[in-house]
This record gives structure tokens, sequence and C-alpha cells, in this order.
């Protein structure tokens, strides 16, 4: 659908490096897949065992799924968080997952990590937020507010998408039919396809894409005026895991068994090596340069000279 220009790379290393990086964007990815896998082999053992109910939702999806009804919020607020990862059909999270990594690639080309985390977290409130707001206030769904639900990283993915056109507007992809294209003209065609399908089968999905739309421009706005609304945040600690053992440090030597390093050895490497020295300035910025350990130290010294 989109073109990046990146080193090919055969099937296997190419899912594992999707999933298995020690990035933001890849733990998001992971999250939503693995969430997936759970919720629907739990929804079919449930099948299997006759304990489903008339809204055809798996047991996990009816805990987790944020619901329209007040009453029914009020003794589950934790949903406002948990649908934002939550999804059951295949081509929704296919699409979901398709677009996160178009929109979380280039967004990591100009933002931090931790803007993108961010952005993925209040991009999904506010879209649940809209999603509530409107099936509480509109007439038109006064019938089936008692019993419409959201679900899906949708509004978070937009969110990620629309601040990062509203960012850089004029940056430049590839579109599989439609050749080069701007992403401002892709986050206008995403919204005006939200506004227009309201009226749909699906119109709680539509309107909580279009807040986490709105959170995406109102934050990149902002960050465009130097306001970052995310600082406060900066502190808290975004848990890391792994299965993956970690990267080399950044070298262009070759390795020991003499062979030279390949395109994705050497790209690799370089971003773990990034990644540190993102997390070392990140600290410098937070504590000062006196917090850092000397290792940390002796890797931003090494680094810099060779800049």
């Amino acid at each position: 659908m989109f073109s990046f220009n990146q080193p090919q790379q055969n099937t296997g290393d190419f899912l594992k490096k999707l999933f298995l990086s020690r990035n933001v964007l890849s733990r998001l990815l992971l999250i939503n897949l693995v969430i997936y896998l759970i919720v629907n082999i739990v929804a079919l053992f449930a099948s299997l065992f006759n304990l489903t109910d008339a809204s055809n939702l798996g047991p996990l999806t009816r805990l987790f799924v944020l619901p329209a009804d007040l009453s029914i919020l009020a003794s589950k607020p934790w949903t406002l968080f948990t649908y934002m990862f939550l999804q059951e059909d295949f081509r929704h999270i296919f699409f979901n997952l398709i677009m996160l990594y178009f929109g979380g690639t280039i967004f990591r080309e100009y933002l931090s990590e931790a803007k993108l985390f961010w952005t993925y977290i209040f991009g999904g409130l506010f879209g649940g937020l809209f999603f509530v707001f409107a099936f509480n206030v509109f007439p038109v769904f006064t019938s089936i507010s008692d019993s419409a639900v959201a679900l899906g990283a949708s509004a978070s993915v937009l969110a990620i998408i629309i601040a990062i056109s509203t960012y850089v507007p004029d940056y430049t992809v590839h579109l599989f039919l439609l050749g080069k294209i701007k992403l401002k003209y892709i986050a206008i065609a995403f919204i005006a396809i939200d506004i227009i399908s309201i009226r749909t089968d699906n119109p709680g999905g539509h309107i909580a894409h279009l807040g986490g739309a709105m959170w995406g421009f109102i934050y990149a706005f902002s960050l465009k005026k130097e306001i970052d609304i995310y600082k406060i945040f900066y502190g808290i600690r975004i848990p890391k895991f792994t299965w993956k053992k970690k990267e080399a440090k950044f070298t262009t030597s070759r390795p020991k068994n003499g062979r030279p390093l390949s395109d994705d050895e050497y790209n690799s490497r370089r971003a773990a090596t990034q990644e540190e020295i993102d997390n070392i300035l990140d600290k410098i910025s937070k504590s000062g340069y006196g917090s850092l350990s000397k290792t940390e130290k002796e890797m931003l010294f090494k680094t810099s000279n060779k800049n």
C-alpha cells in the first residue's frame, strides 16, 4: 500500500523485527496482536461450551469493551482504556496493524518514542469520550445507546496518522495505484470518509475515529507552537519487555567470524545504539548530566566523537 526505501529482507526477519524490536511501535503492534489471539481463543472455547450470549461477543470482549451506557461505564471504568487494544474481527485488526505500522513508522522519523506512545493512549481516550458523549447527547442514538459498544485501536491509530500529517503535512508517500501523495491529503481523506460514514451501520466507530483524529490534530498543532502537552508524563517509565537478546552496540567493524555486516545487521545495530542515545538524552533533560552512569557517559562521549 505504501513504500519506504528500506533494505529487502525475508518474511521471517521482517515479522521478527516488526513485532519483537525494542521500540514502542513494535510493542503496540505486539500487544494488539496478542490480545486479539487471546480474546478469540477464549471466545472459541466459550462458543464450544455454549457460553455466549445474545451480543455474540466473547467473554473477554464483554469485560473490556467500552459501553455507551453511562451506568454500565460507571461499573467498568477501565474499559475507556482497554477498548483501544481490543479487536475480535480479523479484518479489523489486520487493517489497524497495517495503518499503525504506516503511521507509526513515519511518526518515529520526526518525533520520539514517548510521543508515539502517549499519542496512541490519548487518541484512544479522546475517541472513547467522543463515542460516549455522542451516544448520550444526540437523540438519534437514544434507542441503541444502552447496547452500543466500542472496541478497536482505530481511534488511537488515526490520532497518530493525523498528528504526523499535521506535523509534516507535505511528507510524501507512494501508494499502490495512486502514486505519490502528501500526508495531508491522506489525512483529509480519512476524516472525510469517517464523517460521511456516520450514517452507516457503525456510527459509533466512525465517531470514535473522529475523536482520535481531533486529538492528533490538537497535539501536533500545539507541538508546532512549541507546546508539548505530554511533558508532564515523560517521567513515567514505559514498561520494557522483549523476547530478543539485547541488540549489539553500533559498530561498523566486522563480526568475529570475519563476515562483513549485511545492510540489515548494520541498520539494526545503528537503530539499537540510537535508541540508547535517545534514552540517555532524555535522562539528561530530566535529571541532568550528573545522573548518568559511567557506562552512559562513556557511550555518549564515544558517539559524539564519531560525529
